[in-house]
């Protein structure tokens, strides 16, 4: 297993674990003074180069700025609480009451199945072809409702 290697701050001189992603080129700390002049050092780096030596003066250079300012409007006046969320907030919509379903007042989908003996459930799957504990239900309920009609039917023989 590789050792981990601390790296020395230019700024401080105290001894720190880089950023993984930056192991190479991480010379500062994260120490926020120390971070600071990690910035100073790097924009007088940029500045040293020639090509960047006149980017902030010059007419072609304010020209450019002012063409920006023109396409922006208002940028620096902007505050980052009036900013647009990056999702919609979402709006309160009124529950609706639904009527019950006659054909469901019975008992609970589950409660009707835990009822039922494994193999009766499984006769039903295979007959039916259905496995679907729905389907399975809807056979229950209309097997309920003969044997109530039978046993109806039966009660009137026998007076």
């Amino acid at each position: 297993m590789k050792s981990i290697k601390q790296t020395k701050c230019c700024h401080c001189g105290k001894l720190f674990i880089p950023d993984a992603r930056n192991r190479s080129r991480q010379k500062h700390c994260f120490n926020p003074a120390c971070r600071k002049a990690s910035k100073v050092a790097s924009q007088k780096k940029w500045l040293s180069k020639p090509e960047n030596q006149n980017y902030f003066s010059g007419p072609e250079n304010v020209q450019r700025v002012q063409e920006w300012r023109k396409r922006n409007p208002g940028y620096w006046r902007r505050s980052a609480k009036k900013r647009d969320a990056l999702q919609d907030s979402l709006t309160a919509q009124p529950s609706e009451n639904k009527d019950d379903n006659p054909q469901n007042t019975g008992f609970a989908l589950q409660d009707a199945l835990i009822m039922q003996p494994a193999v009766l459930l499984g006769l039903i799957a295979n007959i039916t072809g259905n496995a679907l504990q729905d389907d399975i239900v809807n056979t229950l309920r209309g097997l309920q409702q003969l044997k109530e009609k039978w046993n109806s039917g039966n009660q009137s023989i026998k007076q």
